[in-house]
């Protein structure tokens, strides 16, 4: 006899299999990549025989959950179908719980859950997708301009003490540079001959750059205290550092907190040796703006 615990559970995972079904359902159907396409009609296949399996055990229909469906999809279609995918099956850890728990009372759920998790990341391994393919440039791109222009807008407002020209003086830096990291990465993808576009190569490059290059001088172009937008442009850093490493943990399965730490440590140590630096030059020099 089943309790009505173990009723509800199955019930939930039930509504988990038709959620998955319709999400892998609807990227399938926007996905041009005849491959892909192939791969999540498969997984979606995969998640509909399960979800008539506990529907043989509960004897009901189940809705899917359509804000996970459309949180999802809309996930996977911004940021890729990798990260998408990767973020909602690494959300699912209750309902393994779930299955462990049912398997108690029905023993053959555990095998069920045990092939359903194996086949599905074999099958997400597999999916090709561009921006993957050029995620170290990305890195490249995002990384340097983290490092490089926190460091140099500090500089810069101890030095100038004004906004306007710290967004300017900080701009061009940051545009020379983002042309210059692009230049680099197109001319190592050319030489290194790992099958990806030198061309594409360099521009993820530099649009990388030049978007934190964006973020990080807005502060100045609208608050007029320079030490104010400088804390802005700091809290900007530290959430850009957040997203972007958060985005490859999960893309490429890597250790969050650890790149998190010495991503932003490295960062805030720069800005703190480069402010430190820009009052020195300000003192030498006798720049009095």
């Amino acid at each position: 006899m089943l309790t009505n615990e173990i009723n509800k559970k199955m019930l939930s995972s039930q509504r988990g299999e038709i959620t998955e079904h319709t999400i892998y359902k609807k990227l399938a159907q926007s996905t041009k990549d005849a491959h892909n396409r192939k791969l999540l009609l498969h997984i979606s296949d995969d998640e509909l025989s399960h979800y008539n399996f506990w529907k043989q055990l509960t004897g009901k229909e189940v809705k899917p959950d359509w804000v996970k469906v459309w949180f999802y999809y809309l996930v996977s279609r911004v940021f890729g179908l990798t990260f998408g995918i990767k973020l909602m099956e690494n959300g699912e850890k209750k309902a393994q719980i779930n299955y462990r728990d049912i398997a108690k009372s029905i023993p053959e759920v555990f095998e069920i859950a045990e092939e359903e998790d194996s086949h599905e990341r074999e099958l997400i391994k597999i999916i090709e997708e561009e921006r993957l393919h050029y995620i170290g440039a990305m890195i490249l791109g995002l990384n340097d301009a983290l490092v490089e222009l926190s460091g140099s807008l500090a500089g810069f407002t101890l030095a100038l003490q004004d906004s306007r020209l710290v967004a300017m003086v900080g701009l061009i830096t940051g545009i020379a540079a983002a042309l210059s990291m692009g230049s680099t990465s197109y001319l190592a993808s050319k030489s290194e001959d790992l099958g990806r576009s030198p061309l594409k190569s360099g521009l993820y490059t530099g649009v990388a750059y030049i978007i934190t290059v964006a973020l990080m001088i807005l502060p100045y172009l609208l608050i007029s205290n320079v030490f104010i937008a400088m804390a802005v442009m700091i809290c900007s850093v530290l959430i850009l550092i957040l997203i972007f490493n958060f985005y490859i943990s999960v893309a490429e399965d890597l250790p969050f907190m650890k790149r998190f730490s010495e991503m932003a440590a490295i960062s805030m140590g720069i800005a703190a040796i480069s402010f430190g630096m820009g009052y020195l030059m300000r003192y030498f020099f006798g720049i009095d703006i």
